[in-house]
């Protein structure tokens, strides 16, 4: 299992993002992470995407 390096996390958080403690504590460590850019990596959809999989996923009325 990683482990966290918690000084620098709280550092990071506390007087790089300038979040409260309670803020910074009510973060789950994937959260702080995301937040300080360290994300999953995978850019966000890009709308030419979106429009991709709207034409190949339409939208249709259910038939009951």
């Amino acid at each position: 299992m990683a482990r966290f390096d918690w000084p620098g996390l709280m550092r990071a958080g506390l007087t790089g993002l300038r979040l409260r403690p309670s803020e910074f504590w009510a973060l789950t460590p994937a959260e702080l992470l995301l937040m300080l850019g360290h994300g999953s990596g995978t850019a966000p959809m890009g709308r030419a995407r979106l429009d991709e999989l709207a034409r190949a996923f339409p939208d249709s009325e259910r038939e009951v």
